[in-house]
């Protein structure tokens, strides 16, 4: 539902002290403006919610917050995993991120979730990952050895995963298309580390109550959650705009020394994937054949792979707003509250300019 810029205000005022804030939203909508201007006038923190964000590096192409930024206040889960680490997963923010969320309850702080990755947001506002038995425990989370058995399985064709996956578990094979290598060989670590198939540790989650047919119950009680929108032939404008103000910023040159401190030597080792880790990031993988370009090539031809990448960045990011929408509409807006009994959960689609402009002039009272 539509709401004006007032509602922020009185959706905070009426639940008169939310568990959390969170924002979330098509990239290029403001999250992080409208997040801090909340932090600063309800004594909040801000816990960012990007998965490509969590890596040192690639600080523009990946449009984290300036240091100007994050001295009006204060930001977690922001540059602290190494860029060649490639087995930190969605379990690994969650349970961060709640230890983050406990400790500023305890401080009377107010946590402000923020961020673009949405299944790292469904994280924490649902209990939709496994557990078994402990909260912060994964289901065959064998330490150093879960994230190696992950990636050997992953290395396995998708076809000769899908038919392990469908003799341990024909209802979750019906479900994973044979080329989603990921989420198959998530499940057959699953049935390996507990014994049990993925598909009925998930139903045994949606039984809980308050749960329902996208996963368990809510985890915190009265969230409060905002999500940004804009017209899209709008935010396409803008979008296209961030990526000039990106090149001006300097992405070319971040690129390049990403690419030489970290990904030379895994083409030349033909090693390189953009499918994990950091390297997944939209604008890194687009720009490869310019970041790899003979030295012999001329000028002329560099110029013609810059340009070509810069487009190939602009269709990506479009494309990746358009594809956080549908995650939005799809799982958010289909879990909105399912039992108003047990919870109370806020959920306001609002505009961005006019929400941030009311909060300052509240704030400057």
């Amino acid at each position: 539902m539509a709401a004006s810029a007032a509602s922020v205000q009185c959706a905070l005022r009426r639940a008169m002290a939310p568990s959390l804030v969170v924002i979330l939203g098509a990239t290029g909508t403001g999250k992080s403006k409208l997040a801090i201007e909340i932090g600063r006038r309800f004594q909040g923190e801000i816990i960012s919610a990007d998965s490509m964000q969590v890596y040192r590096g690639l600080d523009i192409i990946t449009n984290k917050v300036t240091a100007e930024e994050r001295a009006q206040c204060r930001h977690h889960m922001i540059s602290f995993v190494d860029p060649l680490v490639s087995s930190y997963t969605v379990v690994d923010f969650r349970n961060k991120a709640l230890a983050l969320i406990d400790d500023m309850h305890s401080r009377n702080r107010l946590p402000v979730v923020v961020g673009g990755t949405n299944y790292y947001i469904e994280s924490l506002l649902w209990r939709v990952l496994l557990d078994t038995g402990q909260e912060n425990e994964e289901p065959g989370d064998g330490g150093d050895e879960a994230p190696k058995r992950k990636l050997e399985l992953e290395k396995l064709g998708g076809a000769e995963l899908h038919k392990r996956l469908a003799e341990v578990d024909p209802k979750m094979a019906a479900m994973l298309h044979p080329n989603d290598r990921r989420k198959i060989a998530r499940s057959l670590q699953i049935h390996e580390g507990t014994g049990v198939c993925h598909s009925r540790w998930l139903e045994e989650q949606r039984e809980q109550e308050g749960g329902d047919g996208l996963g368990g119950p809510l985890r915190y009680p009265d969230p409060c959650i905002f999500w940004l929108h804009a017209e899209m032939d709008a935010l396409d404008k803008r979008l296209d705009a961030r990526v000039d103000q990106m090149l001006s910023a300097g992405l070319i040159e971040e690129l390049r020394d990403f690419h030489v401190r970290y990904n030379q030597q895994k083409v030349q080792d033909d090693s390189q994937n953009y499918q994990q880790g950091i390297f997944q990031s939209i604008g890194f993988k687009e720009f490869h054949d310019y970041l790899t370009a003979p030295e012999s090539s001329t000028q002329q031809e560099k110029d013609t792979l810059r340009d070509k990448g810069i487009e190939a960045l602009k269709i990506a990011t479009r494309r990746y707003a358009r594809k956080q929408n549908k995650w939005v509409r799809n799982r958010f807006l289909k879990r909105e509250c399912p039992q108003p009994t047990s919870c109370s959960m806020a959920l306001f689609s609002v505009c961005l300019d006019s929400t941030v402009q009311f909060l300052r002039n509240q704030h400057s009272l």
